[in-house]
This record gives C-alpha cells, sequence and structure tokens, in this order.
C-alpha cells in the first residue's frame, strides 16, 4: 500500500496511462459508421460547452460557490468529459450490451483524463497520498514535549545560536486545535511545521508564520500542494537548521465556508486570527515575541487574508506573503451580495476593513509584502500590480513577482516560494 501511496499523478506512468485512456476512450466514442454520427458528435460537443458554462454560470453567479471566474484550462477541459458522458448516452440505443460497456469504459477514460489534467492545472493533490489524505492523516497531534514549559525563558537569538551535532536533518510536522477563546470561532486542525532547530534541547527564539489556504479547501492543502514540508526542510539545511515555526491556520472552519476573514455577520474571522491565533502560539509554542519576527502568508483567498491581516494588524504581522491576491475579500463575483450577506449592505463597514482602503489612510513604514501571481492568470497579475503599488505608496518595502508558466495553481505558490522565503529571511536577518 505504501507503494500505491507513492504513485505521482502528475507525471510518469500514471499519467501517461491517463492520457492512452483518454485517447482509446475518445477514439472508440468518435466512431461511428452511421452517416449522421458527424452531427451526433458536433452536437455533442456544441452540448457540452453549454452544458459546463451553464454550470460555471450557476456556480459563480447564482450560487456564488465561487468569488470569481474558474481558470479557462480548467473549464476548458470539462467540455471533453461532459461530451463523452453525451455520446455514450448516444450510443446506447440500438447498441449491444457489449458495445455499451465500451462506451462506458471509454467514457470513463475521458473523465479519467479531464480530472487528471484539472489536477495537473491546480498541482493540488500530486500522489494517491495526497489525493486519499493518508499522508495527512498519519501527522500526529502535537506532543507535550514540544510545547513551550509555562516557566521557560526565551530561548537564545537565533542569529547566536549554534546548532548542536546532534540537530536532526529534517523539520516535522504536528497538528493541533486552536481555540477560538475569544472569537467563539470553530476553526478545523491546524498544521505546525517545527524545523530542526525548534527540535534541539536548547531551542533558539525561531520566527514565526502563519499560512492560509486558498477557498475552497482546508489547510491540508499546504502540505500537498503547496509542499511545505520540502519546501521549508530546504530552507532550513540553508540555514544551519533555522526555519519560521509555521502553522497552517483555518480562518473558514468548513471546505466551502468563507469568512473573508473578518469580522462580519458572518463569523468573528479577523479576532480569531489576530487574537485566538497569535494568543495560542506563544503560549503554546517557544518563538519568538518580537513583532518583527512574525510573517502571514497565503494562496488565492488565502493570499487575499494576509493582505488583509498585514494591513489591519501590522503590529502583529509585519511582513506579508501573498500569492495570487484578489484586490479585496469577496463571498461572490457580485460585489453588492458580498457586502449585503456579510454588513447588511453597510458598503462603509466593508470597505473599512479592506487593504486597498487601509493602505489609503494608514503608513506602513516597516512592513513588507512578497507579492506573486501566475505569468498566465492576468486577471490576479492585474491585481498583484494594483495592491503592490497600493502598498508601495503605503510605506512598505516591495517585491512582486509574476511566476512564468504559472496559472492560478499551486505550482505558483511552490515556484514562487523559495523566494519568498528569501524575502522574510533579509527582513528578519537569518543566518546564510
Amino acid at each position: 500500500m505504501d507503494f500505491l501511496s507513492d504513485v505521482s499523478l502528475v507525471d510518469g506512468p500514471f499519467l501517461w496511462f491517463s492520457i492512452a485512456c483518454g485517447a482509446a476512450g475518445g477514439a472508440y466514442l468518435l466512431w461511428r459508421r452511421r452517416r449522421s454520427w458527424p452531427f451526433v458528435v458536433l452536437a455533442a460537443l456544441l452540448m457540452a460547452v453549454g452544458v459546463v458554462t451553464l454550470v460555471h454560470w450557476i456556480l459563480v453567479d447564482l450560487m456564488a460557490t465561487f468569488s470569481e471566474n474558474l481558470p479557462f484550462e480548467t473549464l476548458a477541459w470539462s467540455v471533453p468529459a461532459v461530451a463523452a458522458i453525451l455520446l455514450c448516452i448516444a450510443r446506447f440505443p440500438r447498441s449491444s450490451g457489449k458495445d455499451r460497456s465500451l462506451s462506458v469504459f471509454a467514457m470513463l477514460g475521458v473523465i479519467l483524463l479531464s480530472a487528471v489534467q484539472v489536477n495537473l492545472y491546480f498541482g493540488l493533490n500530486n500522489s494517491v497520498a495526497d489525493l486519499l489524505g493518508t499522508a495527512v492523516a498519519r501527522i500526529q497531534p502535537l506532543e507535550t514535549s514540544l510545547k513551550r514549559s509555562p516557566d521557560a525563558q526565551p530561548g537564545p537569538d537565533f542569529s547566536t545560536w549554534k546548532a548542536p551535532e546532534s540537530m536532526p536533518g529534517l523539520g516535522i510536522l504536528r497538528k493541533a486545535d486552536i481555540p477560538g477563546t475569544v472569537s467563539g470561532f470553530a476553526a478545523r486542525e491546524a498544521y505546525i511545521y517545527l524545523p530542526p532547530a525548534y527540535q534541539t534541547a536548547a531551542r533558539p527564539s525561531l520566527p514565526v508564520l502563519v499560512l492560509f489556504s486558498g477557498q475552497p479547501g482546508g489547510p491540508a492543502d499546504w502540505l500537498t500542494g503547496g509542499q511545505l514540508r520540502s519546501q521549508l526542510d530546504r530552507f532550513a539545511e540553508a540555514h544551519h537548521g533555522v526555519a519560521p515555526v509555521t502553522v497552517v491556520v483555518d480562518p473558514n472552519g468548513t471546505g466551502n465556508g468563507n469568512t473573508m476573514c473578518m469580522d462580519s455577520l458572518i463569523a468573528q474571522a479577523d479576532t480569531y486570527l489576530s487574537q485566538d491565533v497569535p494568543a495560542w502560539i506563544k503560549s503554546t509554542l517557544d518563538v519568538s515575541t518580537d513583532p518583527r519576527q512574525w510573517a502571514v502568508g497565503g494562496f488565492s483567498f488565502g493570499g487575499t487574508c494576509a493582505m488583509q491581516m498585514g494591513t489591519a494588524h501590522p503590529e502583529i504581522f509585519p511582513s506579508i506573503l501573498a500569492f495570487s491576491a484578489e484586490r479585496e475579500p469577496a463571498l461572490a463575483k457580485d460585489r453588492n451580495k458580498t457586502i449585503q450577506d456579510s454588513f447588511d449592505g453597510d458598503v462603509a463597514a466593508f470597505e473599512s476593513r479592506t487593504p486597498l482602503v487601509l493602505m489609503q489612510q494608514r503608513n506602513y513604514a516597516g512592513s513588507g509584502a512578497y507579492l506573486a501571481a501566475g505569468e498566465t492568470d492576468h486577471e490576479f497579475v492585474d491585481y498583484m500590480h494594483e495592491l503592490a503599488n497600493a502598498a508601495r505608496n503605503a510605506g512598505f518595502e516591495i517585491e512582486e513577482h509574476s511566476i512564468q508558466h504559472a496559472g492560478h495553481s499551486w505550482d505558483a505558490v511552490v515556484r514562487g516560494m523559495p523566494g519568498a522565503l528569501g524575502f522574510l529571511s533579509g527582513r528578519w536577518g537569518l543566518p546564510q
């Protein structure tokens, strides 16, 4: 079973198997001797485009499941799957039992190819273990030996700390519940990365990075799509075992929830993220309490949330990593619906909590932000430039990067994260 869990879904034999299944399935469904069959194929393709367009409209505009349009690539790969279903149905009349069975298998082959390609675009599930959640399920709860002692004194500064020979070579992952003591917010489990330096007897006082994932989604997405552990292990290796204690927290409560990271009619999410989470980290983990050593980051919805936390609470999170952030938080494409559902239509109350408005009103000298977006994710590249310009004018130290050959996907995060960590390293004064 371990071998099966390690099978890659994004390259190697399985990827080629899905391509072969899709090609063979498509060829079988397209083949027919009847003269009218070309018209059936054309009709199926046109209907598939219509179905995908209709479902997208329902999800984005009617039900507000997503606050932005889905990437074109995912919609395009959905069309063959829907067309395969329609062609399979079209073959059923006057077909033998054998032909019907083969048609179903052919349809499944095309659906498999489409699903693999959509997953390949988003880069969320890189292996069978990621897809099934088995690797994440094996993460152990945070044990007492890794927690801060109530009477513990602050550890040595990491700039003067020397790594012992007995220091482990890799960081570890743990999970924990962070209660909404003040906010009353019910969050899902948080995941914690503890670098090699943290696992030593005389822990240094380490910086802190708080991360948020996209929406829909959850904290585990940073471990699968974001490849967080390997990213931070490489960083720690280059910095003598020192890396930020990283806590991936949940600002939404459920996979499809959307609190917009605000205190609103929906939830007290801002209070949870700005009070409950920092208080839990400081009381539970041996970390630096110097706010200059704290940072916040995220992808997509999480990147927007990171900008919100860094602009609303620069005294807590003076450094920001924002990957593919929106220009402002949203529940739906319709801004009026967002404001109505979250603030009962009070535009001023909503806007007073948005980064662009806050950056017009405040000076953020001493704060810094690293913004990145996939080069082909044109809408979010525009958002990135707008946010970066506003932040620069407000006094932020700014870096902005378009990640080549990447879209609105975890690939943009994976390839942008080394630069983001380097940005934090410079701000934190980590040893080289």
